[in-house]
């Protein structure tokens, strides 16, 4: 008895909206002028993400414990979301679209071949950060979300994944990071109160 390759059981992005990513690899082809800024923030683009969470945790020091717990839980989120969403891509084992459509414009080079595209990590980092920042606070979690949109659209623009690989990408980091920042403002407050009254109370407390 015979089974199939591991190729030919994989998620076939290209059936999916392969089309629409077609059409924004051509206009990343038409404007060369923005490639080399879409390429760099694509690609080093979440450290953004680390300074604004950078100034958040500055900005907690000076509020109640629930504020800390839910800033220390935007790492954790982040971690986490990265974790889930490496697993469903062995599940899903997606080839790049740059494998399945090879003609198309490319601005990234072209990841090994087990290194799979649905969903976007990318994307999933961006937006765990995002959502754990919008429950930490307002404004820098709406500044967080525009980054992530950008981000999101960055990893199509370069040729690195299927609009539906960043669509799910942001899903997954969402949902993750939603889940665990609310935990960490439920449980995490009474550890926080302790750590502040430790060695630890210079980083915890203005």
């Amino acid at each position: 008895m015979t089974t199939s390759s591991p190729t030919a059981q994989a998620l076939d992005g290209a059936a999916i909206d392969g089309g629409l990513y077609t059409d924004v690899t051509d206009f990343a082809r038409h404007t060369h002028w923005l490639n080399g800024t879409a390429a760099a923030y694509s690609a080093y683009g979440t450290g953004i993400f680390a300074l604004i969470l950078l100034v958040a945790w500055w900005r907690a020091r000076g509020q109640g414990s629930t504020a800390m717990a839910a800033v220390l839980g935007v790492p954790f989120a982040v971690v986490l979301a990265y974790v889930v969403n490496s697993g469903i891509k062995m599940v899903f084992q997606e080839p790049r679209p740059c494998r399945a459509l090879p003609h198309d414009f490319l601005i990234e080079a072209c990841p090994a071949r087990d290194d799979y595209a649905f969903p976007s990590n990318h994307t999933t980092v961006a937006f765990a950060f995002a959502v754990a920042l919008l429950l930490v606070g307002r404004w820098l979690g709406s500044v967080a979300l525009l980054a992530a949109v950008v981000m999101g659209a960055s990893r199509v623009y370069v040729g690195a994944h299927y609009p539906h690989d960043v669509a799910v990408g942001a899903l997954v980091g969402s949902v993750v990071a939603l889940a665990t920042v609310l935990a960490a403002r439920r449980f995490a407050p009474p550890l926080v109160d302790r750590l502040r009254a430790g060695a630890l109370r210079p980083l915890l407390t203005a």
